[in-house]
């Protein structure tokens, strides 16, 4: 039996702000805009490529509260390019030291898969960590 994630909802206090910030800054595609009455809404957006999608949930209480989400790219490097020319402020890269495990400032001398980041914050303070597996290495 195969058991995907599919769905992670993402807590915050504005709707439509995060729904632009996820569309403009982020690059995700809308896939669903749907209200029924005034108390129900569900916006499920999704990254490009993905099959996992996530929906937004006004919550202001837990507003903030996702920071464990993780994003997959080939490239890191271009993926702060791109996320930089729509004007998200990504952060500078970073790695681990496989001897100690400090946090290293710049990507993984070797472009060891699952080894360089970058990370970024939603208009509520949800956290994003965007990680580079397989190429670029030579």
């Amino acid at each position: 039996m195969d058991w995907k994630l599919e769905l992670v909802v993402v807590p915050v206090s504005d709707v439509d702000r995060a729904k632009a910030f996820y569309i403009e800054s982020a690059g995700f595609r809308l896939d669903v805009d749907h209200s029924a009455g005034e108390d129900f809404r569900v916006v499920q957006l999704t990254p490009p490529g993905s099959a996992c999608s996530i929906a937004l949930m006004r919550n202001p209480e837990a507003a903030g509260s996702a920071q464990g989400l993780q994003l997959v790219v080939t490239d890191v490097s271009a993926a702060r390019d791109e996320l930089s020319q729509r004007g998200l402020d990504a952060g500078e890269p970073f790695h681990f030291d496989f001897e100690t495990g400090a946090r290293v400032s710049g990507l993984d001398p070797d472009r060891r898969s699952y080894n360089s980041f970058l990370a970024f914050t939603d208009p509520d303070g949800n956290r994003w960590m965007v990680q580079e597996a397989g190429p670029p290495a030579s």
